[in-house]
């Protein structure tokens, strides 16, 4: 039986919905209204429209604070990165002795066919090095599980370091344990944010199939073709740069308690806007910074094996992988330390 509804009651449930859109209309644009608007249409932007002021800490301060909050707290930081070696090792894959040994013996027969003989030693831990990482060298055949594995414990080194650091700076005691157990809760709105970064990666991926297409065709061979390569290669950079600057500082804001994904995205672009060159510019000393300390801490570890490789019971260990492995590790570490530093000084400056 349908139930008849009076033209009173129409009315007045009309007047409800009206009610309810005016509001929601009105909600809308206060919310578009605090958001910072720039260079969202191809209006001209004037200097003065989208200068905006930041007084943090400089570049080089900004380096050693990130390694002395590290070291400072190294009896947290120090099993969390146990912890993730172990879990690499378990669920990612290590590279194996015999395929690192491989990369050995080409580099020797390399060196032996030189003209110039020998290399030195040095020069050897440097290349093994270099070659082990750019190679990919760091785990062992990875499949699409182990990938899967490879982000998931990513994603959680950096919840569970960028935890400790917010607990720690505020001055809680907490153990590691409690970051393990507690920092997970936002990893289905970081896993979002991590999504979004990788799309807006896609720029830069499509820079990689082109210049590989180029290399096999000799594309490059002609100058001119080569400065119009550079000139997209820029372009590419450039756009990936700027839409990652605000996402990497997303990813910072998401792991705070009950900030959605696309808020934490708004959140981050209000912040980043008219700083994002500033912000780049960082980035670019962190991985000079991060270059120089894989290199002062490995090389001496490769060398070291190198001599160690002439006894026979440790000439199947894997020290290096594993150091390499371990290295990754801290090296996600300070990436969540480095950029949540940042993201704590600004937000400080903005509530002046």
């Amino acid at each position: 039986m349908v139930k008849k509804v009076s033209k009173a009651a129409a009315k007045k449930n009309g007047r409800e919905r009206l009610k309810f859109a005016k509001g929601l209309k009105k909600k809308l644009a206060e919310k578009s209204a605090k958001r910072v608007k720039l260079h969202k249409s191809f209006k001209r932007s004037y200097r003065e429209d989208y200068k905006r002021g930041l007084e943090v800490p400089g570049m080089m301060y900004h380096i050693f604070a990130t390694f002395r909050v590290i070291f400072k707290n190294w009896k947290l930081f120090v099993p969390l990165i146990i912890i993730a070696v172990v879990a690499g090792i378990s669920f990612v894959g290590l590279m194996s002795e015999a395929s690192y040994q491989q990369f050995q013996t080409v580099l020797d027969e390399t060196t032996a066919a030189a003209e110039t003989g020998d290399i030195g030693p040095v020069a050897t831990a440097g290349l093994l090095l270099i070659s082990t990482v750019t190679t990919g060298g760091l785990s062992g055949e990875a499949s699409e599980a182990a990938a899967v594995f490879a982000v998931l414990i990513f994603l959680l080194l950096w919840l569970v370091t960028i935890y400790l650091l917010r607990h720690r700076l505020a001055g809680h005691k907490v153990k590691l344990r409690d970051g393990l157990y507690n920092a997970g809760a936002p990893l289905i709105s970081t896993l979002l944010v991590f999504a979004v970064a990788v799309i807006q990666c896609i720029p830069i991926f499509l820079l990689i199939i082109v210049y590989s297409a180029a290399v096999q065709t000799d594309f490059l061979a002609t100058p001119f073709y080569a400065l119009i390569f550079f000139i997209f290669a820029a372009l590419m950079v450039l756009l990936s740069g700027y839409l990652l600057s605000s996402t990497l500082m997303a990813m910072v804001a998401v792991s705070a308690p009950g900030l959605y994904p696309m808020r934490a995205l708004n959140t981050a672009s209000d912040l980043m806007a008219g700083r994002r060159i500033k912000f780049i510019l960082r980035i670019i000393v962190l991985l000079i910074a991060l270059a120089i300390t894989w290199v002062a801490v490995m090389l001496p570890i490769i060398m070291i094996d190198l001599w160690l490789k002439q006894f026979e019971w440790i000439s199947q260990v894997p020290v290096v992988p594993v150091c390499l492995l371990a290295m990754t590790c801290f090296t996600g570490i300070y990436l969540a330390a480095y950029f949540y530093l940042y993201y704590r000084w600004m937000l400080n400056y903005e509530e002046k």
